[in-house]
């Protein structure tokens, strides 16, 4: 073994013993839509007294975090994000109607002196002098209150209690700070004036304009004498469960300003459940064809790969626990899909490797091997950065789960890289130099060209000798796709539309129809039903509030009575707004950014063309999902940002292969350059199709209806990528460098010669 290998080795051990020990010791921490609970977006709102920037969004993220700790919430989640947002995670929690209400009451409690029954009920909204309010009390009976005498911020602390001698029940103690003390014994020894009996001499605690309580002052105190020992009860018919959240209410004080809420998402935990368990069979399934593949196609080198691809899965896991990133829906989805990526850079090297080998006078495993992993670095680098791009970009500018799949997809790129260039590399020298291996190197799979590479080297198509007919082509397979958007149009997901998703699993299989009927006859007319799976249903509509989501709920169980809701999504129009501009402005940075690392590191013909063919690939991606029906949503987002890196990824490969072969012979035509380019690279192309398809189809199979229009997504990209970087990207460079030089290749392109 050689100082390098020797060196790599222990690298790669010291690396897979750390992600070990992390592994086992650093649980990974599951976002909502897998483990079940309650996400909340709250957006704070200004006053005409109080400016909503980013300190007074910190004040109430302070006040939301004491509410929700009383609210004994096992591992909380609160995050600002930007100068007017704040993020709450509330795991287990499925009624996000209680943790709205709680969340996003003001509490703003005052203590009043009543003045005065009110003349009549008609009489509650004309106050009789300035400052004075008429409200009514806990029995109705309007009351004429006059200005606060002290606030919510005058409280020290606030508590439910029982009353087990007295027989009064559950009540709330209050008591005031040292300034409100002084207040408190002004406000009731002025009650106390009055006779008993007299509405005057009560005191009125009134909670977001309501009055909770409105108590008579004991008739042991005399005028001028009041409560000094700064407490109070609240009592009335309180529930042990409305007493703690009185007190809850009362403890967190009035927050800064009014928050609103712009998103609310709640997934109960059997859907995380069965997401994860369909995951889990989706990867171990994906992964054993993927890996019997490669051991088909490339032998001992091919399980030795395998075995890299096992590490590259504990470099993920490890790499995310130790990060603390939360592993969301899309994220696991990108975990597996990154498994099918990381073959990627093993084929680039065994392609390269068998390059070398066929071509040697006297070849040898290790040195093709040396060689493959030294011609592939270029492209496995380009290609991994430029999916990086890509998962830096959701990282940045998308939010929610799918930031999520962007952390996990740069992970997974970052792992399979020093899986494939560290970890096989040294299974693969090691393998190598063994004398049993030398002798019989058939064993390795790349003694032999392949059958893909050997029926190509046979036949020699001339692929690229009519680039216009390709171009053509593509154009119609665009026109195709691209009318679906023209003709269907795009259905926006409620995530950029703003409004209301709500899935069902029924205990059978309900028509559409019906469902679309009977919410149509409770006033629900543009509700979009779609089914799911055999079982499943999902209904759209505009915002709805509390109550007519319960009447949507109501009328999909009067036709299946065992319907049971398991995920509930609330989009505010403006929020709705704000996340379709930042698709659409991630997707034009990506494009942007896409072209300017190809025009650095490719002459700007080969990186126009490469732009040209992923932006045919978003339309046709586009256009299936309009003529399919399939909504475009966040997750939609992540798997064309992914394709992106896909066609590129293929783009980079070829034009990586011309840029080589133009530097051996500067003089040759350049539109026969591009079809040996072609010819050598299609091996790798085919293959790691496979492999990423094995993967993708597993996902889509067995992902579960969460999964299914992702890995679909994936599924198409994958096919259109392939086509586009070989019959779309490489006629247009042809086409382009003609122009550029019109004197060397003819009208046809018949400069390609055999």
């Amino acid at each position: 073994m050689n100082r390098s290998l020797r060196v790599r080795a222990l690298l790669a051990l010291a690396v897979l013993a750390l992600s070990l020990y992390v592994a086992a010791t650093v649980p990974v921490r599951l976002g909502l839509d897998l483990r079940g609970g309650t996400q909340i977006v709250l957006e704070t709102r200004s006053t005409p007294t109080t400016d909503a920037d980013g300190a007074a969004t910190d004040r109430t993220l302070e006040v939301l975090r004491g509410r929700i700790d009383a609210l004994g919430v096992a591992e909380p989640t609160l995050v600002r994000s930007g100068d007017h947002r704040i993020i709450v995670e509330l795991p287990g929690v499925q009624d996000p109607k209680k943790a709205a209400a709680v969340l996003g009451r003001t509490a703003q409690l005052t203590f009043h002196p009543v003045l005065g029954a009110a003349d009549g009920p008609d009489d509650t909204s004309l106050p009789k002098q300035p400052r004075e309010r008429v409200v009514p009390d806990e029995s109705g009976t309007p009351l004429r209150l006059g200005p606060a005498s002290l606030t919510g911020e005058d409280v020290k602390e606030a508590a439910a209690r029982f009353d087990q001698q007295g027989g009064a029940g559950w009540h709330v103690t209050v008591g005031f700070e040292d300034t409100g003390r002084a207040g408190w014994a002004d406000l009731t020894g002025e009650a106390a004036c009055e006779a008993p009996g007299d509405p005057a001499r009560r005191v009125a605690i009134v909670l977001d304009d309501k009055v909770i309580s409105s108590p008579q002052v004991d008739p042991s105190l005399t005028c001028g004498t009041g409560i000094r020992d700064g407490a109070t009860r609240i009592t009335g018919s309180f529930s042990p469960k409305e007493a703690r959240e009185l007190s809850l209410l009362i403890n967190g004080g009035a927050l800064p300003v009014p928050v609103e809420t712009v998103e609310q998402r709640t997934v109960g935990p059997t859907l995380g459940a069965q997401a994860i368990t369909a995951s889990a069979w989706a990867a171990a399934i994906g992964t054993a064809l993927t890996s019997l593949f490669i051991i088909f196609v490339y032998r001992l080198l091919g399980g030795l790969a395998a075995v890299a691809l096992a590490c590259y899965g504990l470099l993920s896991y490890a790499a995310l626990a130790a990060l603390g990133a939360t592993l969301t829906l899309p994220g696991l989805a990108g975990f597996v899909l990154a498994i099918g990526m990381a073959v990627d850079a093993n084929v680039l090297v065994f392609e390269r490797a068998r390059e070398e080998y066929a071509v040697r006078r006297r070849p040898s495993i290790r040195s093709s091997l040396a060689a493959g992993f030294r011609n592939a670095f270029s492209a496995i680098a380009d290609s991994n950065i430029t999916t990086l791009i890509a998962a830096a970009l959701l990282f940045f500018l998308a939010s929610g789960p799918v930031r999520g799949f962007g952390v996990t997809l740069g992970i997974g790129v970052l792992a399979s890289t020093f899986s494939a260039l560290v970890i096989s590399r040294v299974l693969a020298e090691f393998a190598a130099s063994r004398p049993g291996v030398r002798r019989r190197p058939r064993l390795t799979g790349i003694a032999t060209i392949g059958a893909v590479r050997e029926r190509l080297t046979r036949r020699n198509p001339l692929l690229m000798r009519r680039p216009r007919r390709w171009l053509v082509t593509s154009a119609a397979v665009l026109a195709l796709a691209g009318s679906g958007i023209v003709v269907r149009g795009v259905d926006l997901g409620v995530e950029f539309t703003g409004g209301r998703l709500i899935e069902y699993t029924t205990g059978a299989p309900v028509d559409p129809g019906r469902v679309r009927t009977a919410l149509a006859d409770a006033g629900f007319p543009r509700a979009v039903v779609q089914s799911s799976g055999e079982t499943g249903l999902t209904v759209r509509t505009d915002p709805l509030t509390d109550a007519e989501e319960a009447e949507v709920t109501g009328a999909v169980r009067d036709l299946d009575g065992r319907a049971d809701k398991v995920r509930d999504e609330l989009i505010g129009p403006s929020l709705g707004k704000e996340l379709r501009q930042g698709a659409l402005i991630a997707l034009a940075v990506a494009l942007g950014a896409q072209f300017v690392y190809l025009a650095a590191r490719f002459r700007w013909m080969l990186g126009s063309a490469a732009v040209v063919a992923l932006l045919h690939d978003v339309v046709v991606l586009l256009g299936v999902f309009a003529w399919l029906g399939k909504p475009v949503d966040g997750v939609f987002l992540a798997a064309l940002l992914t394709v992106i890196g896909y066609s590129v990824n293929d783009s980079v490969v070829l034009f990586d292969r011309v840029r080589e072969l133009t530097r051996r012979s500067p003089g040759s035509p350049f539109a026969g350059t591009v079809n040996q380019a072609i010819l050598q690279t299609l091996p790798r192309t085919v293959n790691t199709g496979m492999g990423a398809a094995f993967m993708l189809t597993a996902l889509a199979v067995l992902g579960g209806s969460s999964l299914t229009d992702f890995a679909l997504a994936l599924l198409i990209g994958l096919a259109v990528g392939t086509y586009s970087s070989v019959f779309t990207a490489a006629p247009v460079a042809i086409r382009l460098h003609g122009r550029s030089r019109p004197g060397e290749q003819s009208r046809e392109g018949g400069a390609v010669t055999k």
